[in-house]
């Protein structure tokens, strides 16, 4: 107990909330990393999933590349980014380029695989009767598929990001910021408290963003849909 009363010292003191290495700063850090390899992740994924699941052909192909980013540990893919990184443009090699490959190979599997899905599970006799309508396929895939599907591709979005941000604090590691930072060097200076308290403002953030794609989410929901989950 006495080691949580002086985390919320720290986290009210003054002092850590103003200068580079102030709590603001660490906080547009950690987003700005996050929300760089989420967008980049999503449009990759979001494209290649749509068309996967229009078609139905290539899922099994295109899941299992995308796969390799949840099946190595983003530490390992990482430090393999950090060494190519320093080969090729040493410049970009401490933080943020590693960093958003890293947090880019993790987001994608999500986003993709639950906007194939999504797409995939419209009924086919809906997507039959609108190509009867005279419906071109863009159209079939724009005007019913994408929002019917909108739901679950706004739920691959929500892991991912939730995900993101939580690992996004391995960019102290290499020198980067974000609020990993005030974890790293707490370690190194043996300050506990400051280590619980960077720990805190990480599940802030996540706990921040798993709630505002939990909103996006839910006004990206077709009301038919509502409805008829609401049925059921």
């Amino acid at each position: 107990m006495h080691t949580f009363g002086q985390v919320f010292q720290w986290l009210t003191d003054p002092a850590h909330w103003s200068g580079s290495d102030g709590i603001p700063v660490r906080v547009l850090q950690h987003v700005e990393i996050s929300a760089v390899a989420l967008v980049a992740a999503a449009l990759l994924a979001i494209p290649i999933g749509l068309l996967v699941g229009h078609k139905h052909r290539g899922a099994f192909v295109a899941v299992s590349i995308a796969n390799v980013g949840r099946s190595v540990p983003s530490f390992a893919i990482l430090s393999i980014a950090f060494l190519i990184f320093l080969g090729v443009a040493p410049s970009f090699a401490f933080g943020f380029g590693p960093t958003v490959t890293a947090l880019f190979l993790l987001a994608v599997p999500p986003i993709l695989t639950n906007t194939y899905v999504g797409v995939q599970a419209v009924d086919p006799d809906m997507v039959e009767a609108a190509r009867g309508m005279g419906m071109a396929e863009p159209d079939v895939l724009r005007r019913l598929e994408v929002p019917l599907a909108a739901p679950l591709i706004m739920a691959g979005l929500r892991t991912s990001a939730v995900t993101v941000v939580a690992t996004a604090t391995l960019a102290a590691l290499i020198g980067g910021g974000g609020l990993g930072r005030y974890i790293v060097d707490g370690f190194h200076t043996a300050d506990t408290v400051k280590v619980v308290s960077g720990a805190v403002l990480v599940a802030v953030l996540a706990v921040a963003t798993e709630l505002l794609f939990a909103a996006i989410e839910k006004a990206a929901t077709p009301r038919t849909v509502s409805a008829s989950a609401a049925r059921h």
